[in-house]
């Protein structure tokens, strides 16, 4: 499952949406006058900056409710207080095997950060509830469709971007919708309303017999379709270019390989789902993988990282890696949220991301990375976190989907769930690269049935003549510099 936070769903899906809504407590909390004294800085009624989440933090429990300017329900996400603060107040909680630590700024502020995640989010303390959350929001098709309209409107960022008129939408739609729409027909209004984005980071999720399944999710126009019969194929034309079998790792979501004339291969098909685990398991896990794949390191002449099937997870095991390619910090990148509701051009301000050295081993030759249409959310966080990365990392295959945002998770009823993005993630000049993905330097077929039935990679082909050639290139270099001496590709910290 993708890391779940409690403000939002990092390259969450439809499915991992309804497993988490399937945990979630459905009750609405007391009002604040009904409990206990605050007995701990982070107690108390929160409002984050953007997202649309009031949080009430009252003893040991974290539930949250989600708002907008005309409705309130109870939010999906719950969480538990575990450990003692620290001296500076910093408490944390547990969602799952997912962390959320709330560390106090005086009396009135609380900065979050979450296990998996990257950046922070910022919440300011309410005197109370907001008026709309202390009573029963109604559910009946109207109301549903007017939560779900509004849920977009104050937070999604891209409606512009995609050419698409939301108010046009919703006068179209919403004269659908009569009191004696059913269940089904609102369900077929909300994916005719979430199919035109052609966004991988939304989707719906429906409550059939009391547990929540996924209706719909989104994808740009044009995407590849993983599927098992696709891995199969594509994992028997990578093999074929290998020197032998793949070291595996996290049940199968990172793979070590050899590739001929020295270059090393590293599979990630997943950032996350690496163990049972806490965050620190999974992490430990990639560390396994990356001391694999960095064996021998003297002998290494460049790597290759495949992220062809990688549809995201945590964008913190992305900067991971990406820690083991440098011996300098840089910036990976800069992420804000949309926090206007009325407003769809204002965001929080910019928290800025970086790669740091890792203090173990790490490598500072020729990368390369292969990337397709499935590479998706911390799968493009992590390519572009390689961008600024000194030398250039060279992208291979195709454009990447194109979402980068964590993704809220929105109760809309207890019938329905949605999700979507709010976030971006700015280059260094403040661009996006939302919607049509990070373009490669190196176009070349990517799991073409052609391709395929030949065991044929391009990509990875096209990875290991690049290498070579950046190779040959620093030996003449290192040949120049005679007597003077070279620095070599590997270092350690």
């Amino acid at each position: 499952m993708a890391r779940i936070g409690w403000g939002a769903v990092t390259a969450a899906t439809a499915v991992a949406l309804a497993t988490t809504l399937a945990a979630a407590a459905p009750g609405v909390a007391a009002p604040a006058q009904d409990r206990a004294p605050a007995v701990s800085p982070v107690d108390g009624i929160w409002r984050m900056d953007g997202y649309g989440v009031v949080a009430v933090v009252a003893g040991d429990k974290l539930t949250t409710y989600d708002v907008t300017a005309h409705t309130c329900v109870p939010g999906w996400a719950t969480a538990t207080r575990t450990g003692t603060p620290g001296p500076d107040g910093a408490t944390r909680f547990l969602m799952g095997n997912n962390a959320v630590v709330l560390t106090p700024k005086g009396h009135d502020r609380l900065i979050d950060s979450e296990e998996g995640g990257v950046g922070t989010k910022t919440l300011n303390r309410l005197p109370a509830l907001p008026p709309l959350c202390t009573v029963p929001a109604p559910n009946d098709p109207l109301s549903v469709f007017d939560r779900f309209w509004e849920d977009f409107e104050e937070n999604y960022p891209f409606f512009a971007a995609k050419g698409i008129d939301w108010h046009a939408v919703r006068d179209e739609q919403r004269r659908r919708i009569t009191p004696a729409t059913t269940d089904d027909q609102l369900q077929q209004i909300l994916i005719d309303m979430l199919q035109p984005l052609g966004d991988a980071h939304t989707g719906l999720a429906r409550y059939v017999d009391g547990r929540p399944s996924p209706v719909f999710g989104g994808r740009r126009p044009g995407t590849i379709v993983r599927t098992k019969e696709l891995v199969a194929q594509a994992g028997k034309a990578v093999a074929a270019q290998l020197t032998g079998p793949e070291q595996v790792f996290a049940d199968g979501k990172l793979g070590v390989g050899r590739l001929p004339d020295g270059a090393r291969y590293l599979r990630v098909s997943a950032f996350d789902g690496y163990t049972d685990g806490d965050f620190a398991g999974r992490a430990a896990e990639l560390d396994r993988a990356l001391d694999a794949v960095l064996a021998d390191p003297d002998g290494i002449t460049g790597l290759v990282i495949d992220v062809r099937l990688n549809g995201g997870g945590s964008d913190a095991l992305g900067l991971q890696i990406a820690s083991r390619l440098t011996d300098r910090p840089y910036l990976a990148y800069r992420k804000v949220a949309r926090n206007d509701p009325a407003d769809p051009t204002k965001f929080t301000r910019p928290v800025p991301v970086a790669v740091r050295p890792s203090a173990g081993e790490h490598f500072t030759g020729p990368v390369t990375v292969l990337t397709s249409s499935i590479s998706a959310s911390a799968a493009e966080t992590f390519t572009q976190a390689l961008m600024g990365r000194s030398p250039h990392v060279t992208r291979i295959g195709e454009n990447t989907q194109g979402v980068y945002s964590d993704v809220l998770g929105k109760k809309l009823s207890p019938d329905f769930a949605v999700i979507l993005p709010n976030e971006k993630y700015l280059t260094r000049d403040g661009s996006t690269f939302d919607g049509a993905g990070i373009t490669p330097d190196v176009r070349t077929p990517v799991y073409s049935p052609e391709e395929l039935a030949a065991l044929k990679d391009s990509a990875l082909s096209t990875a290991r003549r690049i290498i070579a050639e950046e190779a040959q290139g620093d030996q003449g270099d290192q040949g120049d510099q005679g007597d003077q001496g070279h620095e070599g590709a590997r270092t350690r910290q």
